[in-house]
């Protein structure tokens, strides 16, 4: 696997207490714990915010731009996902918002909403191939995409090869600006994707739209959200603008609102990091059959519960429900039933294992019979104290060399016990030996 992937989730060493919480509730096993605090393996990490939510000293961080990046561009055009529109209060149109961040110094706002009811549209039509692989696996997390890539090499071309809604959204903005401004160079627009997680913010940075990535640069929701709070706040009783998404583009930022859209009963959708391996796992295993599409979601909630959102992602959920109740069914719809072939990606998704021990096959095969026979001299709890989520991957790492055996603290709490029982015995039997000695003399002087 490439080493040169750029990640968004980083780890501040001066704040990490190298408590484990985070090394127990990573997905991929990409977090050790090493001379007092956490470790990221950059090749086992997946960027999907897991550690950020659960590090009690707030240690993880997600790196992306700030809104000093507006100053770098003439036109700046916001790209807010739709998870965005439910983090606020007492908000019963989402024309506040658009207006909010034209106020906050944007040019213009393309929604990824509108983009994600033309992918929906493609989605139902794509559906009908035949010469297509299923259970199709939507495309929309990123996240989902690379623990594909790492993990299962028979549900890559599963993946659903058109772009995602936020390329699509580019691509659309960057158009619309152009033709509107003629005078424009590439380099005076910058469109900016409003993120709500750090997987979509590394997908941008690692240009996987290949040379369509329109994107210039990633806010997160949460730092747009305090800047929008301040900005709405002034012009409360003026007139609204306009949103241009429906029901279905919105429905993209909560679990099942994209597969609910493709009007196809034999799908399913799941949530939650843990329950998306459990899906995959199954469907890689052929335990769950009969499926046409398949939204897998690395986030609780779906989007709305991304690691750069702000309140609770279930209150965000039922914000946006009230929010659809005014909206049409979905306003942007393709104009031919035809897929136009700039919205299919340039790159396929490419198997790219974490784990692969050797590229030598009989090295590979040799590590791993010593990683068997290491791991059954381990106490198998999982405890974490050595510095590894299980005692199978503490394993690995001491075939690695990464790692020493005497790390397992439970293995040399065991030995040291032995250790004090053996001086225990040893220490009996030379008090039984001097008593001895000591009788033998008294015996043999009163002879």
């Amino acid at each position: 696997m490439a080493t040169d992937y750029k990640h968004s989730v980083s780890l501040e060493t001066e704040k990490c207490k190298g408590c484990t919480t985070c090394l127990k509730r990573c997905p991929t096993e990409a977090i050790r714990i090493r001379d007092g605090h956490a470790v990221i393996i950059p090749e086992r990490c997946i960027d999907c915010g897991e550690c950020i939510r659960v590090c009690p000293y707030k240690a993880q961080k997600a790196t992306h731009d700030d809104l000093s990046c507006l100053s770098r561009f003439r036109y700046k055009i916001a790209l807010p996902a739709p998870s965005l529109y439910g983090q606020f209060e007492n908000m019963s149109n989402i024309g506040r918002i658009i207006r909010g961040l034209l106020d906050l110094g944007f040019d213009d706002v393309f929604e990824v909403a509108c983009a994600a009811e033309l992918v929906t549209a493609y989605t139902r039509m794509y559906l009908q191939r035949e010469d297509i692989k299923k259970p199709i696996i939507s495309s929309a997390c990123p996240a989902i995409m690379r623990l594909i890539s790492m993990n299962y090499p028979f549900l890559c071309e599963n993946i659903m090869p058109i772009l995602p809604p936020v390329d699509i959204a580019a691509m659309m903005a960057r158009e619309k600006a152009k033709e509107e401004y003629p005078e424009l160079s590439d380099a005076d627009i910058g469109v900016i994707f409003i993120s709500p997680c750090p997987a979509k913010v590394g997908y941008v940075k690692n240009d996987f739209a290949g040379d369509r990535n329109y994107i210039d640069a990633v806010l997160s929701v949460r730092d747009v959200y305090f800047a929008l709070l301040d900005v709405m706040k002034k012009r409360q009783d003026e007139p609204l603008e306009s949103t241009e998404a429906g029901i279905v583009g919105i429905s993209w930022a909560t679990t099942g609102g994209e597969s609910k859209a493709v009007f196809n009963e034999h799908y399913l959708a799941a949530d939650g990091i843990e329950n998306c391996i459990k899906v995959l796992e199954q469907i890689d295993n052929a335990d769950i059959t009969g499926l046409d599409f398949v939204e897998l979601n690395a986030c609780a909630g779906g989007c709305v519960g991304g690691a750069l959102t702000v309140v609770n992602p279930y209150m965000a959920g039922a914000k946006l429900q009230s929010l659809k109740r005014y909206l049409p069914v979905s306003p942007n719809r393709p104009a031919s039933q035809w897929i136009p072939n700039k919205f299919f990606c340039e790159k396929e998704v490419e198997y790219n294992p974490y784990n692969r021990l050797s590229d030598d096959r009989a090295e590979a095969m040799r590590m791993m019979g010593e990683i068997e026979s290491i791991c059954k001299g381990l106490p198998g709890i999982d405890c974490g104290s050595c510095g590894a989520p299980t005692c199978m991957a503490f394993a690995e790492d001491i075939v690695r060399g990464e790692t020493t055996a005497d790390e397992c603290t439970v293995n040399m709490r065991m030995l040291f016990h032995e250790y004090l029982e053996q001086r225990k015995e040893k220490i009996t039997l030379d008090q039984i030996v001097s008593v001895k000695t000591r009788d033998d003399e008294k015996k043999n002087g009163g002879e």
